[in-house]
């Protein structure tokens, strides 16, 4: 009997989903997991692609992934990420809690539910954290007498374009890169792994060594 799985993958706003932005690298995510981690044969009973906040409960096509599941006995609702099906540790509970619905996550293949649920609880402390952090730093600025936002400086305004697309594709690969690096792999066999699956460097370029150290920098200073 084969594997069976529905695909649910989310992105928070209407831009997102028109360009693509997000669900290519989910999609990325699940194939990785389909093709090194679940086991053969499997079958993709419906694949769901929502265009809403992840702290939203009330999601459509989130609830039409679960009903698909749940009259597959056996099925299994499969996310790229953790915080794709939520960001809401409750939210999260109530679906693991479900009989009828077994959750997998492909970033985290060989998590089980208990994993699942403290990763969720230690993310939604650390996006509180980083909030309230983000709002002192801000105060502290403002105090010191820091003229905060309108910057129109074109050269400086270039250079948080270029810094914001390397953060963003760096979090892209993020999961990918450290699972290499964490399986032994040199900074030059990592590079070849992620130009076998086709992937490319933020600039449109081939892996090196360095390019991949430099993504690994970035994650570590995230």
């Amino acid at each position: 009997m084969s594997r069976r799985y529905v695909v649910y993958l989310r992105v928070s706003t209407e831009d997102q989903g028109r360009s693509g932005l997000g669900l290519e690298a989910q999609k990325r995510d699940i194939e990785i997991f389909l093709s090194s981690f679940s086991d053969v044969p499997w079958e993709i009973l419906g694949e769901f692609i929502e265009i809403q906040s992840g702290g939203d409960n009330d999601r459509p096509q989130l609830t039409k992934a679960i009903e698909m599941v749940r009259k597959h006995p056996g099925a299994e609702l499969l996310v790229a990420k953790l915080d794709r099906l939520s960001r809401r540790v409750a939210f999260i509970a109530n679906i693991i809690e479900d009989k009828r619905v077994k959750l997998r996550v492909a970033s985290m293949p060989h998590a089980d539910t208990f994993q699942l649920h403290v990763y969720a609880a230690l993310a939604e402390q650390e996006r509180a954290f980083i909030s309230a952090r983000t709002k002192a730093a801000l105060a502290a600025a403002k105090e010191r007498g820091v003229k905060l936002g309108g910057n129109n400086d074109p050269a400086q305004k270039r250079n948080a374009a270029r810094k914001a697309t390397a953060v963003k594709e760096a979090l892209k690969l993020k999961d990918t890169v450290l699972a290499l690096q964490n399986a032994g792999m040199s900074l030059r066999v990592i590079a070849e792994r992620l130009n076998e699956m086709g992937l490319k460097t933020a600039r449109g370029a081939a892996w090196g060594p360095v390019q991949v150290q430099r993504v690994i920098k970035r994650v570590e200073r995230l």
